[in-house]
């Protein structure tokens, strides 16, 4: 039983991979002390079927009349969490067998560890700066002359485990813009704040990220930051480290 810890899941019109998800969890009798889910606006068909699920996996379910993008989905969300830490999931991921016991040495890690913000337990890359720590967790070192653009991203929204007090120290989500933005701006909030996080590094062995053709991804990226081109990629990779120094130097807090 993680009763320090709140499950908080953002969901928009995936109630199937939703409830996927819950199932997992309970699958491996993992429990925890509340469950809050943050819907953004879904179809009514989604809704009533969030209803549903609330009976069954006894989640708190928050709503709002109309979509308002991921900013103001996790804002509600976090808002909502009473917990001293916060599980944060999107409904398209699911937690592998055995993800139990990671997750308890990530609290440990953190009970421990007071300076260390949150625990990371997915990524689509290996972060490039690393020192190991212990039980496959290694802390993410960021350094603003170290090379390569991807050492900004030492935040991520994909699953991870952080303070509930995160919002007193990074400041809130920034809302109104697309969701790859939203969460740029938090990662850039999170070094400019002096965040410290852990990193599993085996990071696509704890969660599996499942679109499927019923309930496909409802994030879309222009052509020109997904293309393998050679030359496009080089490009690429000037132009994010030159603007995300920027973006660093310039950046306004969301704090309110």
């Amino acid at each position: 039983m993680f009763s320090t810890i709140t499950l908080l899941v953002t969901h928009y019109n995936r109630s199937q991979s939703l409830q996927r998800l819950l199932q997992a969890f309970a699958n491996q009798n993992i429990n925890f002390g509340d469950i809050v889910v943050s819907d953004d606006g879904s179809k009514p068909e989604h809704v009533d079927k969030l209803k549903d699920l609330s009976t069954t996996y006894n989640f708190r379910l928050i709503t709002t009349p109309k979509n308002g993008g991921l900013g103001n989905n996790i804002n509600k969300g976090q808002d909502a969490v009473t917990t001293p830490y916060t599980l944060y999931v999107q409904e398209d991921f699911d937690p592998f067998p055995g993800y139990a016991e990671h997750l308890q040495d990530a609290l440990d890690i953190m009970d421990e560890r007071v300076d260390i913000d949150l625990v990371r337990f997915y990524a689509y890359f290996r972060y490039p700066y690393l020192k190991p720590f212990r039980k496959g967790f290694s802390e993410m070192m960021f350094k603003i002359w170290y090379a390569g653009y991807r050492k900004f991203h030492v935040y991520s929204d994909h699953p991870h485990l952080r303070r509930t007090s995160f919002f007193q120290k990074f400041g809130r989500y920034a809302e109104g813009l697309k969701g790859d933005r939203t969460e740029f701006l938090m990662a850039i909030s999170f070094l400019k704040h002096k965040g410290k996080a852990m990193f599993y590094e085996d990071y696509k062995g704890l969660f599996d990220q499942v679109n499927s053709a019923d309930e496909p991804t409802t994030m879309t990226r222009s052509d020109f930051r997904q293309t393998s081109n050679p030359v496009v990629s080089f490009v690429r990779m000037i132009y994010r480290n030159v603007k995300h120094n920027y973006d660093l130097f310039t950046f306004k807090s969301h704090k309110k």
